[in-house]
């Protein structure tokens, strides 16, 4: 059935509204979306998982070819570790959104991308193994598993391997996935350098065109592209080389005829498809007749087998461009015989082929060398591609108390975050009480208390489950000469900890006591010190919960290249926003309030969380430079629901205060006093409707008990997040 042309489809209120701030990805995945059910914990579940069993049942699929979809050389396992590095392969170290710990590959947008074509198949090929071992088996751990197994029944010796990928359930609509409006567009790449946070040159790519930058077929410029792309991932030179020759290694790529056969992808394919998309009406369609990439060439004489053979080809021919049958730029060995197998036929042989990006690890002289010195020493090739994978698929699992299995390898790697092991007893609450005492007579603002505490555990995101207050990074570098962390400030702070932690540990030593407390512990202490403090001013006694346990990273636990690349640059919290010059309101993108959902969303906060730990903040004074921006209360320090009172206030008037639109200040209506300064983060809680909604609730006269409550409960969340010691698997 067509539904006839001229009748306009419905609209929604984004259609209408487009700037409008989104709340929508402070809602995904909540529990009620879990088909398990809200008690369903996979962390227990997949703890009783047979993974050898799932190692074998792997095996045999792969060397057992579907008619419906024929397996390359009689072996899944080059597609199986596509479908591992296009799911691990989108994580960026800006945001640490992408990546393979949630199996978010299985929904929109990413199983749509041009370049993850043809994965769809690679997912419903594994259905009989996920169908088998059901609620032990997320499809995030099977999805790099499979890929995984493939290289260790290729001849690859793996570095090792953890379970604890936790599936959602819908699909993940953070909304910066690209501003392109078209897929295979380089527009990110227009100024020169790519935007960030992104990492894919192109809107549906994983990495960068391999036919060259937009469409170019210059492998130079394809290396200088590689690398940015590959370093916005996380991977340097080396692990660049290891992981493309490693890769490329194994199987082939698909472009038997041009891409007008191609049909929609799997969530634009029609009903009788089920779930399965880009139908290539060419032929069969499958085998030989496959389109994925448009490029059609297999790099190995061995395709199914790991070793030094792709870095020959690479090196020992000379190269001409050509085009495959589907029009696309790549590369053939010039007179070289026919020596690559038929993927399908074995009376077929062809020639050796390579892409642009390949020829960009011969032509760039630093991927050059280590290729080259790779090709002379394959065991060290080896180890650099399994390591450089176990990077790849883990990185964004968070630290090593969050791996699962007997095949997690011993050794730490300084991108899990690591910490010390505590190796001292715990303080109890007797100690705690005291410590809040010194710490209340130290000196130390409320404001300065709630900021450290703040900017300290605001770190984690849980994209990637990196950050947080346990480890006390903040006073280490280089986050402790974050703009955004003060760090003249910060340094004094620290001080004053540590003079604490000194004469609190010496004591305890004297005493024949194995007692200590960290640094880490005592800047979460001092917040909470500081919010009990600032609510007994209102005659409010409150306990703000605080579990000690937290222990001090070292200098060389700190990925200092990673933290210096996610400097943050907003913190609507704080009401830190670097440069309001970017500002442009017809793009909310650009704007504050935009980059405080997203940070909400890193978070794991809802909306309500979000707005009450704004409010929050703004009273007890814990904004950027102690300003008195946001600061909407007559009795900064005490912990009261002002903000939200004064937001409301109808006899306040907000008006333009800069050129930016970035800082507003309020008069009163009728004598035109200046009352407050507020930023758009402020003020968007009162103008957004939904926003506006929570708000009223804490303004309410019958609101403030209510607002200490929740405020104390978030706050207690964010200072947590990092504490996988805690969780219970």
């Amino acid at each position: 059935m067509e539904y006839e042309k001229s009748k306009p489809r419905k609209r929604w209120i984004t259609d209408w509204w487009p700037n409008r701030l989104n709340l929508k990805i402070l809602r995904q995945n909540c529990p009620n979306s879990n088909p398990y059910g809200k008690e369903y914990n996979y962390f227990r579940e997949v703890q009783h998982l047979d993974v050898d069993a799932v190692i074998r049942d792997l095996k045999e699929l792969m060397k057992n070819p579907q008619d419906w979809w024929p397996a390359d050389f009689g072996h899944y396992g080059p597609l199986f570790i596509r479908l591992a590095w296009h799911s691990a392969g989108s994580y960026r170290i800006h945001d640490g959104r992408g990546g393979a710990r949630n199996g978010s590959i299985r929904f929109p947008p990413r199983i749509n991308w041009p370049d993850n074509i043809g994965l769809d198949k690679a997912i419903r090929l594994l259905w009989p193994i996920k169908k088998k071992y059901g609620r032990r088996l997320s499809w995030a751990d099977l999805i790099i598993l499979s890929g995984t197994v493939a290289l260790e029944d290729m001849g690859v010796r793996i570095f090792g391997f953890s379970l604890g990928r936790e599936d959602i359930y819908e699909p993940d609509e953070s909304p910066d996935w690209g501003p392109e409006k078209e897929m295979l567009t380089a527009k990110r790449t227009e100024k020169g350098e790519l935007e960030r946070p992104y990492a894919a040159t192109e809107m549906g790519l994983i990495y960068v065109n391999p036919e060259g930058p937009g469409g170019e077929p210059d492998p130079v410029k394809s290396a200088r592209e590689i690398r940015i792309a590959f370093a916005r991932m996380g991977m340097n030179d080396e692990e660049t080389v290891a992981l493309i020759a490693g890769g490329h290694a194994f199987g082939k790529c698909h472009g038997a005829a041009p891409d007008k056969y191609l049909g929609p992808d799997p969530s634009s394919s029609p009903l009788e498809m089920q779930g399965l998309g880009w139908k290539f009406e060419y032929k069969s369609g499958k085998g030989p007749d496959t389109f994925t990439s448009g490029f059609e060439l297999a790099w190995s004489p061995t395709p199914t087998e790991f070793g030094i053979n792709y870095l020959r080809m690479l090196f020992q021919y000379e190269w001409e461009l050509t085009r495959s049958p589907a029009g696309k730029y790549q590369w053939v060995a010039k007179d070289a015989p026919a020596i690559i197998p038929d993927a399908h036929d074995p009376d077929r042989t062809h020639r050796p082929m390579m892409l642009t990006a390949d020829l960009a690890l011969r032509f760039d002289p630093k991927y050059a060398e280590i290729a080259r010195r790779f090709f002379e020493n394959p065991d060290e090739f080896e180890r650099a591609f399994a390591r450089a994978w176990f990077k790849l698929t883990h990185r964004d699992m968070g630290p090593k108390t969050c791996y699962i299995g007997k095949y997690v390898p011993k050794e730490t790697f300084v991108w899990q975050d690591p910490l010390p092991e505590r190796d001292f007893e715990l303080i109890d609450e007797e100690d705690i009480k005291n410590l809040k005492d010194k710490i209340l007579n130290s000196g130390l603002s409320v404001s300065q208390l709630v900021y450290t505490a703040w900017t300290s555990a605001s770190t984690y995101r849980d994209s990637d489950r990196r950050g947080g207050a346990n480890g006390a990074r903040i006073r280490l570098k280089p986050l402790n000469q974050w703009e955004v962390n003060h760090p003249d400030d910060l340094k004094k702070i620290i001080k004053i900890y540590e003079n604490i932690q000194r004469e609190f540990n010496e004591e305890q030593e004297d005493e024949g006591s194995n007692k200590r407390v960290s640094i880490a512990d005592l800047i979460v202490l001092g917040g909470c010190a500081g919010i009990e403090a600032s609510a007994g001013r209102e005659g409010l006694k409150v306990k703000v919960p605080f579990i000690p346990g937290r222990v001090d990273a070292t200098q060389d636990q700190v990925e200092v290249e990673f933290y210096r690349e996610i400097e943050p640059f907003a913190d609507g919290f704080i009401n830190y926003f670097k440069n309001p010059g970017k500002i442009d309101e017809r793009d909310f993108y650009t704007t504050p309030e935009y980059h405080m959902v997203d940070k909400a969303h890193l978070l794991k906060l809802g909306a309500q969380e979000m707005v009450v730990l704004l409010g929050g903040l703004r009273v007890l004074g814990a904004v950027y430079r102690y300003e008195s921006h946001g600061v909407l209360t007559d009795n900064p320090g005490s912990l009261t629901n002002d903000f939200f009172v004064n937001l409301l206030d109808p006899g306040i008037e907000w008006s333009q205060a800069d050129e930016h639109r970035y800082m507003f200040e309020g008069h009163d209506r009728k004598t035109g006093d200046l009352r407050f300064r507020a930023t758009r983060v402020d003020l968007i809680l009162g103008h957004h409707d939904e926003l506006r909604n929570i708000v009223e609730i804490y303004a309410s006269d019958d609101g403030g008990e209510k607002f200490v409550s929740d405020f104390i409960n978030a706050w207690n969340r964010v200072m947590n997040l990092d504490r996988f010691d805690l969780k219970n698997k």
